[in-house]
């Protein structure tokens, strides 16, 4: 039901990670994956889980039984796409769609949501929701306690929204849901260029009005948790190979006349020159390390 990438933080232990994804699959059949390339990021896999939950405890076991250290991509849904010559495709990861030209409809799937809550904390909840592609059904009296029903995409639940339902309960609410099926949505593909690169498990499907605001809130996160490097470093987010907005991460700089007591302006300049001159080199050959922070500001809407 979700779907998400494993990466090793060491590419040496790519085999280790894919002999633990094995055994664990052995006494858990729920459990599925398959290898793909994450581009910065290097090998790993792209794994099937019930939910988050699931997924938190095969990471887990991961890290304590076999002394991975693991980088988790962000969770996705699973998508049925039709192209334009009608041919159908399962989508699981949002790298994987196609060019919009070549797509007739995306169809995401629903869930009916049922809150219960103290009565004090409905409105609470009410204000949350509402941040959430998620359309209002019913509120019902059970004594004390508020039943609040709601229809939303799966995909909108399965990132922090349990977390924020009980912040804004105090840990008072409970949630479920059942499945409904699969919706026509206004969805377009979100990707996250790094250093010019795009970066695939960035990449997320979202609604399309949605677009630009996601991209403008996400890129100052980024921003914030990924470290200076020798060269500029720009982000930016991207729809349809439109860019929609742009930060950058400034170089981490070096004073290079500081041991410089004096001398002909010539020199200082062919100092500065060879000092720019190496930064652009770094710019065109340097790999920016992307630390796990990064993808947990993609799940975090506020």
């Amino acid at each position: 039901m979700v779907f998400l990438g494993l990466y090793p933080t060491q590419q040496t232990d790519f085999l280790k990670l894919r002999f633990g994804l094995s055994k664990l699959r052995l006494s858990d059949s729920s459990l599925i994956f398959e290898a793909e390339s994450g581009g910065p990021l290097g090998m790993g896999f792209r794994c099937g889980f019930l939910g988050l939950l699931h997924a938190d405890i095969v990471q887990e076991r991961l890290e304590r039984d076999y002394g991975l250290q693991i980088i988790s991509t962000t969770p996705s849904v699973s998508y049925e796409v039709e192209l334009s010559d009608g041919s159908p495709l399962n989508l699981r990861r949002a790298s994987d769609l196609p060019d919009l030209s070549r797509v007739r409809r995306i169809s995401e799937p629903y869930v009916r949501l049922y809150i219960f809550t103290p009565e004090s904390f409905s409105g609470s909840i009410l204000k949350m929701v509402e941040s959430y592609r998620a359309k209002f059904l019913n509120m019902e009296y059970l004594g004390r306690v508020v039943k609040l029903t709601f229809e939303a995409p799966l995909s909108e639940i399965i990132t922090d929204f349990y977390d924020r339902l009980k912040s804004a309960s105090s840990g008072f609410a409970s949630l479920d849901y059942d499945l409904l099926g699969f919706r026509e949505g206004n969805l377009c593909r979100l990707d996250i260029l790094i250093a010019g690169e795009v970066v695939a498990p960035l990449s997320q499907i979202v609604n399309r009005e949605s677009a630009f605001e996601i991209g403008g809130k996400l890129l100052p996160k980024l921003k914030e948790t990924i470290a200076r490097h020798q060269f500029v470093i720009v982000l930016q987010a991207a729809v349809g190979g439109k860019i929609i907005a742009r930060e950058e991460i400034p170089a981490m700089r070096k004073n290079v006349l500081a041991k410089m007591s004096g001398g002909h302006r010539e020199r200082k300049d062919k100092l500065l020159e060879k000092q720019r001159a190496g930064k652009k080199r770094l710019k065109r050959l340097g790999r920016v390390e992307i630390p796990q922070e990064a993808f947990r500001a993609v799940l975090e809407r506020s």
